[in-house]
């Protein structure tokens, strides 16, 4: 009988954390979604086109996603006893997606993809709209002009929600924006130079991604919750979950399907971006540098060489390391073991997600 009701009471403990973080979700979700209305109203008394930034936004973010973001801000800030009902967490993690909303418009200029969440990109969209009207210009750069502006107003937004959030997390807040730029420039100068760095592919995997998805977001709920001192725990937990995270999204692109991802597969390749899976296959066989350089070859040749490498599966192996790594370091964390079960789940979500 005992063992029976501490299950029981385990059970509810759980189901009564996972009601809190899903009503937490959804005022997170309402938050953005009203931010976008009351912006809107506000623009189309200007202008019936100054509209046209803020659609494209509320559309991005209705298309889905997973707010990943978000809920590991919330998990990180009640995980750290903060109290639901405060408006400010709510506030921080609509302003995490909104961030990501930006730097996924901007990555998709930078990588030239045609495609996010199963709809045409920003800029992919509006180079079209100038085709059919055939306005002046060159078409491709007004795209990508109007996708350059509609990230930057995201980023606008983001900020102006994270003013709502407790003034504790200002600090983490500004470190995690410049990391995601100097991720993505870090990026960027490797896919030029594309020369074999697993080294490189690492760093870049935790800054450009892993840090703002999965580390930064839970030290922001804990300073939010006023718990400094889970912020080493939660470092070492998300550098591990991050990293695995961003490699399940290397995989994803390279073996993915279009039609689970909502986006073109195949983009490391035609971009030269140095992930770790191409680092390592290119260490191990010299071949594989001129399938992705050299015209001619198809992605489906380049798959068949990660195959023969061994590369994806050692991958594999790398990503199992860091999951276990990362419930390792929160296994003796200082909260309740409700919220240490609940960021294990959420670490084994991250790295073996199918989209």
């Amino acid at each position: 009988m005992t063992s029976d009701a501490t299950r029981d009471t385990g059970q509810e403990a759980v189901s009564h954390a996972r009601r809190i973080t899903t009503d937490l979700l959804r005022r997170v979700e309402d938050r953005l979604s009203s931010l976008l209305a009351a912006e809107r109203e506000v623009w189309a008394e200007v202008h019936e086109g100054a509209v046209v930034p803020v659609d494209a936004l509320a559309e991005l973010m209705a298309s889905g996603g997973k707010r990943i973001r978000p809920a590991f801000c919330v998990t990180g800030y009640l995980a750290a006893g903060g109290d639901p009902d405060a408006p400010g967490i709510v506030a921080a993690g609509a302003a995490l997606e909104m961030l990501h909303i930006s730097a996924l418009v901007h990555d998709d200029v930078l990588d030239d993809s045609s495609r996010r969440r199963g709809l045409p990109t920003v800029h992919t969209k509006h180079a079209a709209l100038h085709d059919s009207r055939g306005w002046q210009g060159e078409s491709r750069r007004y795209g990508e002009g109007v996708a350059v502006l509609v990230g930057d107003l995201a980023l606008v937004y983001s900020d102006a929600l994270m003013t709502e959030a407790p003034r504790q997390v200002l600090p983490e807040w500004n470190r995690l924006r410049s990391e995601v730029m100097i991720g993505q420039y870090l990026d960027v100068h490797a896919a030029a130079e594309f020369s074999a760095s697993p080294r490189s592919a690492r760093l870049i995997a935790r800054i450009k991604s892993g840090r703002y998805t999965i580390h930064r977001p839970l030290v922001v709920g804990a300073k939010a919750a006023g718990r400094d001192e889970l912020a080493p725990v939660f470092e070492e937990y998300g550098e591990a979950v991050g990293e695995a995270f961003q490699l399940r999204d290397d995989l994803l692109d390279a073996f993915g399907d279009s039609t689970d991802t909502g986006k073109p597969t195949g983009l490391d390749f035609t971009q030269h971006k140095m992930t770790l899976l191409l680092g390592w296959a290119m260490q191990r066989d010299e071949r594989v540098h001129g399938l992705i350089t050299e015209p001619g070859h198809t992605p489906g040749e380049v798959r068949r060489r990660l195959v023969d490498t061994g590369v994806p599966a050692d991958v594999e192996r790398h990503i199992a390391g860091l999951v276990e790594r990362g419930c390792k370091a929160i296994a003796d964390a200082p909260i309740d073991q409700v919220w240490r079960g609940e960021l294990a789940d959420m670490a084994r979500r991250a790295a073996y997600r199918s989209a």
